[in-house]
């Protein structure tokens, strides 16, 4: 069988830019939108602050805080892991 296959050469990071993303970070988890990324952070737009999950099979977060600012950069090194937000 055949199939139709979308190549990219972003991986990681990159090829979640412009996605809502959750980074589960060594001391606290933020979400936002990715709009940029380079060897030192990450760009967040319109972020926030998530001090509690709830049960991961439910969509958005028992507690999450808007950021008062309208871009929030993480340092990669702190991220533990990463992925596209629901």
């Amino acid at each position: 069988m055949k199939r139709i296959m979308k190549t990219s050469e972003a991986s990681g990071l990159e090829a979640l830019l412009g996605e809502n993303v959750l980074l589960l970070c060594m001391n606290y988890f933020y979400t936002g939108k990715l709009v940029g990324v380079n060897d030192t952070f990450v760009e967040l737009k319109n972020p926030a602050i998530v001090y509690e999950t709830g049960p991961w099979n439910e969509k958005g977060f028992k507690d999450s805080q808007p950021l008062h600012v309208s871009e929030f950069f993480v340092q990669k090194e702190a991220i533990e892991a990463f992925g596209k937000a629901k």
